[in-house]
């Protein structure tokens, strides 16, 4: 069913995406008061120039053009009468282009007289309102909407019927590296990944890592764990005395030549033990002689 948008009065009903049916199609919603809708030959209507939105899949198309053939365009287009006697359109290209293929001859409109500035800003708000855009399509979008249009990310959210905080986090993606961009975009990783590398500043890092998501299949969760043990910091090394290692260098020097054997001292603050090497039992029974001599 069509979803009312925050687009302003007189055109929050026109911007519904009309995705392929299979089934029945509800009716659609009441145009709102002064609105006309008329039918307008599908020869006499051309696309915008001008239209955010380029590329058009075929097979969805072809399914809405089966959907138009059925139930015909519950929604109405909306167009500007051109200098040269044509009607552009504003918004609602999909729906012409599937008309065209489904063999309609004339398609229901509702005219407007926008000056050019608005003729884009519409169009691209109702591109926004695609659900086919990837998080990619959908952050340029709003960012065009912020740097042609002075919009805000409030009044982007007013329009498009989005909550503010969904604006800024798409936002964010676009600080991304432009490969990793390029592996959202695709679809190679999802924008939860993405919004993870999105906090890390190092841009090769960012990229080294979306490699390793799109090739390891990697879930949000275990990219989250490598960049801990990316973050973790070496535990620092406890500084010791040098005079103090040099001395127990010393004392164990001096035992080793008076016992003729290996010795090792072990310290730790203060305390600690001595270790005395010996290879068989003669070489033990001489060691304690030595050392009964010495402590006597």
């Amino acid at each position: 069913m069509a979803t009312k948008r925050g687009l302003g009065k007189g055109v929050n009903a026109l911007f519904t995406n009309q995705e392929p049916i299979t089934k029945p199609q509800p009716k659609p919603e009441p145009l709102p008061e002064g609105e006309a809708v008329i039918e307008l030959k599908v020869m006499d209507v051309e696309p915008n120039a001008c239209q955010p939105r380029k590329d058009f899949d075929e097979t969805a198309l072809g399914e809405l053009a089966d959907s138009i053939r059925e139930h015909g365009v519950l929604t109405p287009i909306l167009v500007q009468k051109g200098d040269n006697g044509f009607y552009k359109i504003i918004a609602g290209e999909r729906r012409w282009r599937a008309s065209k293929l489904a063999g309609q001859k004339t398609i229901p409109a509702i005219i407007k007289d926008f000056d050019e500035t608005k003729v884009h800003e519409v169009a691209l708000i109702e591109n926004l309102q695609r659900r086919d855009l990837n998080p990619v399509e959908e952050a340029l979008g709003y960012k065009q909407l912020m740097d042609d249009y002075q919009l805000t990310q409030e009044k982007i959210s007013q329009r498009l019927g989005k909550s503010r905080s969904s604006i800024a986090n798409a936002l964010r993606l676009l600080n991304l590296h432009k490969d990793a961009l390029a592996l959202l975009a695709q679809g190679d990783i999802s924008t939860g990944h993405a919004k993870v590398l999105a906090g890390i500043e190092d841009a090769k890092v960012q990229k080294s890592l979306a490699e390793q998501v799109a090739k390891e299949q990697l879930s949000v969760r275990e990219l989250e764990n490598i960049i801990k043990s990316l973050n973790k910091k070496p535990a620092k090394p406890k500084k010791q005395d040098i005079n103090l290692k040099l001395a127990f260098e010393t004392i164990e020097k001096r035992i080793a030549d008076s016992l003729a054997t290996k010795v090792k001292i072990s310290n730790n603050n203060g305390k600690g033990k001595i270790t005395i090497d010996y290879y068989s039992t003669e070489d033990l029974e001489r060691i304690t002689k030595l050392l009964e001599i010495n402590g006597k």
